[in-house]
């Protein structure tokens, strides 16, 4: 059974990710240890006790439609609102509507915990955080005062609507339709469709935030609007009134997050209300939308990598509890006269090895992302820096946090050898739900491109090459602490970054040449070198806080990060090759795809 990290949880984000530093700063009011602390216990406790308990049966059952309603499944509605009783839906939204406003950084620590008790159930809020974000952004002053405070609450959830048959990466495609009307609102007309949670049980209503086309609108993404589209239109005393009209046509049948209910939603076909077309109000501005539900799906991407961190955490915890009390064969060196816990073989405590340095490494990513946009908010002078720093670590840890969920899930299914392959161990379940995260809110090939076309150039390349410093910097200092137990994880840093900084200017000199298809051929590889890297990097910066701490003691904390330095961060150098290498072989080999 999963128990929640909060000890590993808290000392990633004070002494890695740079809530520590902040906090000392006065950088985060008030906040102190204690609290975040505290913060940190509860949460755990939750999906600890009352999460990662009804997992299974989400698994099992998963959400139905029944008679034109979603039901999920047994004891879920219940979870949720013990989760909303919790106050857990508004730790950072603004205080006038409820919320807390705490740094994003504990936002993301409790949702990797909720999501290692059940991915499936904790995009209910991760879907409506972002929402209450977009709304709070963008949202007109009615709107914020009519749907924030129960959306902050979470007794309404939120909605993504993006995704057509026929559009789905590429939103300009799209064809679901609004029209105005005379007293301010829209009607809106069409259908989406993989849309999580769009309809469920669990709350008084859900509030849709739909993309769609008006009729004089532009082509392409310049003519999107964003509308807010309530499941039940609400009175001007705050009290729901008549059902909207838009419905769940159907429930797709998916690999994983089975509790999750993922829906094809309809809109305006008139089977509700009494005249068609959903009702619904501008976002922001027309034909503008589509940088208004960017706010929500960045909030999605880093929670999205969440969820990996999440997946990978589950996953190494129930490998590392059943290789300890499985027995098969004598180990190397075994003086018992039985066999021995799989553990003590080599190729098992590698695959659990290397599963702990992916879960940590990706953690520690995507905490230091949610630490860059907390200071993209609080950091005065220096706002600008950090919003780059965010908007360039966001694809990572969307990416790379996605595929090591993806990764050491499986691993996690070969440690338990046979019986992983089998339903009732758990085991696959992880690797089942993992396996959206590197697909949705934008694929991690799309994050690739984002990151090679649209975030190394920031600042002409200044915030990319000053990132790198960092880095080094970090390297330099294992290589000043003299402690043993680091062995090579200098040297190996060194070689990593050196193949980062060289790839680097590689590409950006591709795309400054216009060289545009050799640059993307190598983005995936490249977005992947990275991650290696600021794992290395930030398992070195935690093993050095501890060592510290501790008057030279930490020899786990150090032995994890060698074991990371020597073992996984060879693959950089291949990595690098792949990049600037690769696209002609890529080229070529085109013609089989013909």
């Amino acid at each position: 059974m999963y128990k929640a990290p909060v000890e590993e949880i808290a000392f990633t984000l004070k002494h890695v990710a740079g809530m520590g530093e902040a906090m000392s700063q006065g950088l985060l009011g008030d906040l102190g240890e204690d609290l975040v602390d505290a913060i940190l216990a509860e949460a755990g406790r939750f999906a600890t006790e009352e999460v990662a308990p009804l997992a299974d049966i989400g698994d099992r059952q998963g959400a139905r439609l029944e008679g034109g309603e979603v039901r999920l499944p047994d004891g879920w509605r219940d979870l949720y609102r013990n989760w909303i009783a919790g106050g857990w839906n508004g730790l950072t939204a603004p205080e006038a509507f409820g919320g807390q406003a705490l740094p994003h950084m504990l936002n993301v620590a409790a949702l990797e915990m909720w999501n290692s008790g059940s991915m499936a159930f904790a995009l209910a809020p991760t879907l409506t955080m972002g929402a209450i974000e977009a709304v709070s952004t963008h949202g007109s002053a009615a709107l914020k005062d009519k749907y924030l405070e129960k959306m902050v609450s979470g007794e309404w959830t939120g909605t993504m609507n993006l995704t057509e048959p026929h559009a789905g990466s590429d939103l300009g495609v799209l064809k679901a339709r609004a029209e105005r009307r005379d007293d301010g609102s829209y009607r809106l007309f069409g259908q989406k469709i993989f849309i999580t949670w769009g309809e469920h049980d669990a709350a008084d209503n859900i509030i849709h935030l739909v993309l769609a086309r008006l009729p004089d609108a532009p082509a392409g993404t310049r003519g999107i609007s964003l509308f807010l589209v309530p499941k039940f239109l609400v009175n001007d005393d705050g009290s729901l009134g008549p059902r909207n009209d838009l419905f769940c046509h159907s429930l797709e049948h998916k690999l994983g997050i089975h509790g999750s209910p993922t829906c094809t939603m309809i809109y305006g076909d008139g089977k509700f209300g009494s005249e068609k077309g959903a009702v619904g109000w501008l976002v922001g501005e027309e034909n503008k939308g589509l940088a208004c539900m960017f706010t929500m799906m960045n909030n999605a991407r880093l929670a999205v990598g969440m969820q990996g961190v999440a997946i990978s955490e589950a996953a190494t915890q129930k490998a590392v509890a059943y290789a300890r009390e499985r027995t098969q064969g004598r180990a190397p060196g075994s003086t018992s006269a039985g066999m021995s816990p799989i553990v003590d073989h080599p190729d098992v405590a590698r695959m659990l090895l290397t599963m702990k340095a992916l879960t940590q490494g990706a953690r520690a990513i995507s905490y230091a992302c949610a630490h860059a946009i907390d200071m993209s908010h609080r950091a005065g002078d220096d706002r600008r820096h950090w919003q780059e720093r965010a908007a360039l670590l966001t694809p990572i840890a969307k990416s790379f946090s996605t595929d090591a969920g993806v990764d050491v899930a499986s691993l996690g299914i070969q440690v338990h050898g046979g019986m992983g392959f089998i339903e009732e161990t758990g085991a696959a379940r992880y690797l089942r739900d993992a396996r959206i995260a590197p697909i949705y809110e934008g694929t991690n090939g799309i994050q690739a491109i984002d990151l090679v076309t649209r975030k190394l150039p920031l600042s002409g390349g200044e915030q990319a090459k000053g990132f790198v410093a960092e880095l080094q910097q970090i390297a330099d200092t294992v290589r000043g602490s003299n402690l043993d137990g680091f062995g090579e994880t200098a040297v190996r840093l060194d070689a990593a970054i050196v193949d980062l900084e060289q790839t680097t200017a590689w590409l950006m000199k591709a795309l400054a040449e216009e060289r545009a298809a050799e640059a993307l051929s190598g983005a995936t590889p490249y977005q992947r070198l990275f991650g290696l890297v600021l794992t290395g990097c930030y398992l070195a910066k935690g093993a050095l806080a501890e060592a510290a701490d501790a008057d030279g003691a930490g020899e786990g904390r150090i032995a994890l990060c060698r074991f990371a330095a020597e073992n996984l961060l060879a693959e950089t150098a291949a990595l690098r090759d792949r990049v600037v290498n690769g696209a002609a072989s890529l080229a070529a080999a085109r013609i089989l795809l013909a």
